[in-house]
């Protein structure tokens, strides 16, 4: 289990929503490198990087600033946001992310999901947004009709390994999360999940720590941003959690 601190980038600014709601928008760096940094010299070894322009256009519109955060930093950076091509999986692979986050197109586009996961395998990761128990899509901003769990079960039958699982109603939020839920999907999906929505303090990763058999790894954001728990602190629980 290993601590993920998020960097949501929109308008080339390091972000975070409330609930997905692109017009409740919290600016907390002009420069998400300078931000990234920051967290690794509190200890971070993963960043999950979020390209919110990408989301919702449906086409990257970050790989610069991604870019720029490997190149002054020795995070291993998982980055997702409008990635819907092989090309685009390819230059991110190739600008040195460690793992490729799909969204939208593992519903939009299953035969892309699929040839994507067949030629990267372990780069790739599901990132299911739910809403209400519905998996969400094109930057959390419509319904699929698909239940989350149904949408891990498919993943995980494509040959996906990883899954990034975020509960939107409690994203950006602070409000502590669920660990059944994330117990729920594990299940569903066969491996364990990396957890995201809602983290309030050191407290939720203990709770999360408690059910480590179906938990990869921890993405946290407003609260680190807010002062609420410290990269430090939750690195070490997250240490604790695995040992």
């Amino acid at each position: 289990m290993y601590l993920l601190p998020a960097i949501d980038i929109l308008g080339g600014k390091a972000v975070r929503l409330a609930k997905g709601d692109y017009d409740r928008v919290t600016v907390y760096h002009d420069d998400p490198a300078a931000q990234a940094q920051l967290f690794e010299e509190e200890g971070a070894t993963w960043l999950h990087v979020v390209d919110l322009d990408g989301a919702r256009s449906g086409s990257p519109e970050n790989v610069r600033h991604i870019e720029r955060i490997l190149e002054k930093t020795r995070l291993r950076v998982e980055a997702g946001g409008g990635v819907r091509s092989l090309d685009t999986i390819a230059r991110l692979v190739d600008a040195g992310v460690s793992r490729v986050v799909l969204g939208t197109s593992l519903v939009a586009d299953p035969a892309f999901a699929e040839a994507a996961v067949a030629r990267y395998g372990e780069l790739l990761a599901a990132g299911i947004d739910a809403r209400g128990g519905e998996a969400a899509v094109a930057g959390w901003r419509e319904g699929s009709g698909v239940a989350a769990e149904e949408l891990a079960r498919r993943v995980a039958d494509l040959g996906f390994h990883h899954l990034v699982y975020t509960d939107i109603a409690r994203d950006g939020m602070q409000t502590g999360i669920d660990p059944a839920a994330y117990e729920r999907m594990a299940q569903a999906f066969g491996h364990p999940v990396i957890a995201s929505g809602g983290v309030a303090g050191l407290a939720d990763i203990e709770a999360l720590g408690r059910v480590a058999g179906c938990i990869e790894g921890v993405i946290v954001g407003r609260a680190v941003y807010e002062g609420a728990l410290s990269v430090a602190d939750g690195v070490r629980a997250c240490r604790i959690a695995s040992a």
